[in-house]
């Protein structure tokens, strides 16, 4: 007899999980709050132009990396044209100097060492260390004391079959320590120890500061391969393929559809009552929602220890943001798709945001966001603050709106230094903030993409059970740390394959690739 699966959240997390377990034999229901499927990957239109709020890269674009045979499964990767970029993104500054951060590593590497000779040996052991993150690579080489060890490893080499095992070893362990050593040190940390203004910039850049350097080496690595490109459609588009995968599976989306509650019976997840008051009974209940308020909502909290709850008390989830995009009837041929250029002046974002520098993404590269001779410019300024948006919009309309123009003039004046002809061909201004993000996703405290990877969080998976309860899980962005697209749909695979093997099922995939796809 198939199972029954109720699943809240009709995001990346919630798709991926429904669609493992349709090939499996479920019969599974996603109930979404929105009039869409994917969360924050989604774009919208304002004025003929298409705003995209979430993907820049997707990690899994390169056929021969494993990630893109698991996205084969829910979406015909080979139908989508990817963009590969130069440039990572480009850093100047305010005498016109800039310094770019290119996806190949060897050029990468020759920018820093021609800008910043002076940080040359951070700059080499900067780009081993992401070298050391391809495939097939070992560990980078040795610095301090453990390059004591580096003659004795060819040595090693030559001392036979017991060497050859013993210099394997030896490099497994550094790479061990490797991988360590950058999981407990923030981009900003490490930022902090190039010399040169740029490069430092250039790196504390590379993504949150908060994040660890881990992070930032991996994704270095993957935009080397060619395995991080962009899909040209934006990230709305990307998540309509995978709700069609899914419905082509024989799964039901029930849209507009706000979970209220969790029924439980004997404390075993039983089903899910809506806002509107209707129930839905279900063998099994999925949460790839919010996190927190899955746990102290619509469970009202009966099912928490000491461990869960310190997650929410302890880990530091990715700020929220406030987005400024701009609809301009004039293209940007030869500038950088990705900028970092300095403010005048410090720009407040709210009581507790503050930044000197703008980042713009200039989406030339995508036809489908503007018509053509226009584009989109899309800016995002990282809002530590949420409860300031979402008071001020309640509270006085007025100031929120007066709040979201101030900080949108402080773009246009930026971009008319830098590029002139931003005025004069300004056709759209869309701005949205905290209370944006919560309002549409009901993420807690309006975060992007969950629980931060730092170096007191670590990577690993937390707990997606709540003790206590049974025929109950969560996926997605708040049981496993780091955030992304492919973090969510690979939560959503390990997810269904697990209760497959708890129902001693053999998990299975069909892949929309004549290949077929790899195993996890």
């Amino acid at each position: 007899m198939r199972r029954s699966v109720s699943i809240i959240g009709g995001g990346i997390a919630g798709l991926a999980t429904g669609c493992y377990l349709q090939m499996n034999g479920y019969d599974t229901e996603i109930f979404e709050l929105n009039a869409i499927p994917g969360g924050l990957c989604t774009s919208w239109r304002r004025k003929g132009y298409l705003i995209d709020t979430c993907i820049h890269w997707l990690v899994g674009t390169k056929p021969a990396d494993s990630i893109y045979g698991f996205w084969n499964e829910l979406v015909d990767m080979e139908s989508i044209e990817f963009v590969h970029h130069e440039e990572f993104f480009r850093v100047e500054d305010q005498d016109g100097n800039l310094v770019r951060v290119f996806t190949d590593l060897s050029r990468l590497e020759k920018e820093f060492l021609e800008q910043a000779p002076e940080d040359r040996a951070m700059i080499k052991a900067l780009i081993s260390s992401a070298r050391s993150f391809l495939p097939g690579q070992e560990a980078p080489p040795l610095t301090g004391w453990r390059s004591l060890l580096t003659p004795v490893l060819p040595l090693l080499a030559r001392a036979g079959r017991l060497g050859k095992r013993v210099n394997r070893r030896i490099l497994h362990t550094l790479r061990q320590y490797q991988v360590r050593e950058m999981s407990l040190t923030s981009i900003e940390e490490y930022g902090r120890r190039f010399k040169n203004p740029l490069v430092r910039e250039a790196v504390t850049r590379l993504f949150l500061p908060d994040m660890a350097m881990l992070f930032a080496l991996r994704t270095l690595a993957y935009m080397h391969t060619g395995s991080a490109g962009y899909p040209i459609g934006g990230s709305l588009q990307f998540s309509l393929g995978i709700a069609r995968r899914y419905k082509a599976l024989g799964g039901k989306t029930h849209y507009r559809a706000r979970v209220d509650r969790i029924l439980t019976h004997d404390d075993s997840a039983i089903g899910v009552v809506l806002e509107s008051g209707e129930e839905h009974a279900s063998d099994m209940v999925i949460s790839a929602a919010d996190g927190y308020s899955t746990i102290f909502k619509m469970l009202e909290g009966r099912y928490v220890d000491e461990e869960t709850r310190g997650y929410y008390d302890n880990l530091k989830p990715f700020p929220s943001y406030v987005q400024v995009a701009l609809g301009i009837a004039r293209t940007f041929e030869g500038d950088p798709h990705a900028l970092v250029i300095p403010l005048e002046s410090t720009l407040q974002i709210d009581p507790r945001s503050r930044t000197d520098h703008l980042g713009a993404w200039i989406y030339n590269f995508d036809p489908t966001l503007a018509r053509p001779g226009k584009t989109v410019v899309v800016c995002q300024f990282s809002s530590h603050d949420f409860s300031y948006w979402t008071e001020l919009q309640k509270s006085d309309r007025a100031q929120y709106d007066a709040e979201k123009s101030r900080i949108a003039e402080a773009v246009v004046t930026t971009l008319e230094a830098r590029f002139g002809g931003i005025r004069s061909y300004l056709e759209m201004i869309d701005v949205s903030t905290p209370a944006s993000v919560i309002e549409f996703t009901n993420n807690w405290q309006g975060s992007f993409e969950g629980w931060l990877i730092t170096p007191e969080s670590g990577a690993g998976p937390l707990k997606n059970t709540l003790p206590g309860l049974r025929n109950f899980y969560m996926a997605g962005h708040w049981v496993e740390p780091g955030g992304g697209v492919p973090t969510a749909m690979l939560s959503g695979r390990r997810l269904a394959s697990r209760i497959c093997r708890e129902d001693g099922k053999s998990f299975t995939t069909e892949s929309l690739a004549r290949s077929g796809s790899p195993e996890i």
